[in-house]
């Protein structure tokens, strides 16, 4: 039998690539979102909002996946709020796919905040030692991520089905309007660069720019989606999942300079945060845009600031550890810095930078 997929979150990095690598592979894709794409052959769009229970069950209404996909979040002023909203999307879906019983394996989509803290928190007080492993326990904060996973769990107890959560880290994908995009906001700022003649400056910590660390792939996680999913041995459990490299920005930042044809400008020792940075470039890219005739010319629906200067501005270094994934089989390798290139290739294909 065909597998049917609902994924949440399907506009985003991680669902739409997802929808994609399902679709390839000969699954039933239903992709539900408030504005659900439009660019996945064959996907089946179901357009509703998470918040709203009444509306949610009246689009799910005759739905019936076999696999439920979770890779949505919307961003809050507090993490009592992050807590508020985003548990109750998890569990408004499940909830309204209850009655049915048609749900076998539910995946939810979380990350290293699970490690490092929420937003209000980040990379701050004491921390597990790197390399981050899934048997750390959680830490003692509030932290939206703890409150998805609970709401995954009690869904899963009551239906009978299994689940699975994966913990990317820095994720490099295609998205357009997307909160957590630092290909996209890196490509961008390289290309104000390169038009504008600015250095091209690393905006984060020394920690960073000296540390390791590691990223993850949209596409190497939408393969781990599908592997967890489909394989007995990795039912009930929660996974990292990263590209399978480690890096220095300080290495990276000149592979990502040389790619845009810039001078790699020396680091000074200190991050000059791409807020700051591109507190002036609506209009510059609104012009680059203009004349390069690109389809997108609001820079805010293509940057992340915030989200990106949060990575690079941690004062500690990331690595992740992968030991459960592959001693249960899933062995996939992606070089980060194709990630990066892979992006700005499509990037560049589809009109979002010159």
């Amino acid at each position: 039998m065909t597998n049917t997929a609902l994924v949440v979150g399907a506009s985003g990095i991680v669902g739409n690539t997802l929808a994609r690598r399902l679709r390839e592979r000969g699954w039933d894709v239903l992709g539900l979102a408030r504005r659900p794409p439009t660019d996945v052959e064959g996907l089946r769009p179901i357009a509703a909002d998470l918040l709203d229970p009444g509306a949610l069950r009246n689009g799910l209404q005759g739905v019936t996946p076999s696999h439920v996909f979770l890779a949505t979040w919307l961003r809050q002023p507090t993490e009592a709020e992050n807590i508020r909203v985003n548990g109750a999307m998890v569990r408004n879906v499940l909830h309204a796919l209850s009655e049915a019983r048609s749900v076998k394996h539910a995946a939810l989509v979380t990350g290293l905040k699970h490690y490092l803290g929420p937003f209000e928190a980040y990379g701050k007080g004491s921390l597990p030692a790197t390399p981050f492993r899934e048997a750390q326990p959680r830490l003692d904060v509030d932290n939206f991520y703890y409150a998805q996973e609970d709401e995954l769990f009690a869904a899963a107890e009551r239906d009978g089905f299994s689940w699975s959560v994966h913990r990317p880290h820095t994720i490099v994908g295609y998205a357009v309007g997307n909160a957590m995009n630092m290909g996209t906001t890196l490509a961008v700022y390289a290309t104000i660069c390169r038009e504008t003649g600015r250095p091209f400056l690393f905006p984060g910590s020394a920690a960073q720019w000296n540390g390791l660390t590691d990223m993850t792939d949209a596409r190497l996680l939408a393969r781990h989606l599908e592997w967890a999913a489909t394989t007995d041995s990795a039912r009930n459990l929660a996974f990292n999942v990263v590209n399978g490299d480690v890096f220095r920005w300080s290495w990276m930042w000149g592979r990502l300079a040389e790619w845009f044809g810039l001078q790699l400008a020396p680091f000074p020792g200190e991050g000059t945060p791409l807020a700051r940075q591109l507190a002036d470039a609506a209009p510059i890219w609104a012009d680059i845009a203009r004349r390069q005739q690109l389809i997108e010319p609001d820079l805010g629906i293509l940057a992340s600031a915030w989200h990106t200067d949060a990575d690079l501005g941690r004062p500690i270094e990331v690595v992740t550890d992968m030991t459960r994934s592959r001693k249960l089989g899933f062995l996939d390798y992606q070089a980060t810095d194709d990630s990066f290139f892979d992006l700005f290739e499509r990037l560049r294909k589809t009109r979002i930078i010159p």
